[in-house]
């Protein structure tokens, strides 16, 4: 039993700042960005992506990009009941289901069909979050930190003035000051 991720496209490019400001260079240019935070956030994961923006064409477009699915809803078909409909057939499928929309509307569509439904900020938080293993290595530093006193990647020799062993070459030993230095001719 796999878990679905339902992204209303342009719900998300509308309602995010840094969607937006892809979004004032040109409308493509924000659907490129979500896509490709998609799929940096979830290649590696086994969860089933799938972003649903409006379309206009005569038949629904289905697109796969690096493991997200990208629809393009048909004309007279807006992405809205796009959702509803793929997380209707996931459910019957026995899929869990998660939602990311702050459209009131679908999110409860997708709730009445036994899905989870979160807000776009829930998803911006997500695509910005640290991976989860560098998340875990931060906060056992914080606790090794707050428990002993110090941070854990301290180590003695970048604070010494002189490094243990020198790393450069040995100055050459200077004659004494009072004698000439001999001429080889």
């Amino acid at each position: 039993m796999g878990q679905y991720i339902l992204v209303d496209g342009y719900n998300v490019i509308r309602r995010n700042p840094q969607f937006r400001a892809a979004l004032a260079h040109s409308l493509e240019s924000a659907r490129q960005l979500l896509i490709t935070q998609l799929v940096h956030r979830y290649r590696h994961t086994p969860y089933q992506v799938t972003v649903v923006f409006d379309g206009s064409g005569k038949h629904e477009q289905h697109l796969y990009e690096r493991r997200i699915h990208i629809i393009y809803s048909q004309h007279g078909e807006n992405a809205d009941q796009v959702i509803a409909r793929l997380a209707r057939e996931a459910r019957a499928a026995g899929h869990e289901v998660q939602l990311f929309s702050d459209d009131s509307e679908v999110r409860q569509a997708v709730i009445r069909q036994g899905g989870l439904a979160d807000s776009t900020q829930g998803l911006a938080t997500r695509l910005n979050a640290p991976p989860r293993r560098l998340a875990q290595r931060f906060a056992h530093q914080m606790r090794m930190r707050a428990l002993y006193g110090l941070d854990p990647s301290f180590k003695l020799e970048d604070y010494e003035d002189e490094p243990p062993f020198p790393r450069h070459r040995r100055p050459q030993r200077h004659q004494h000051r009072g004698t000439p230095k001999k001429r080889r001719y």
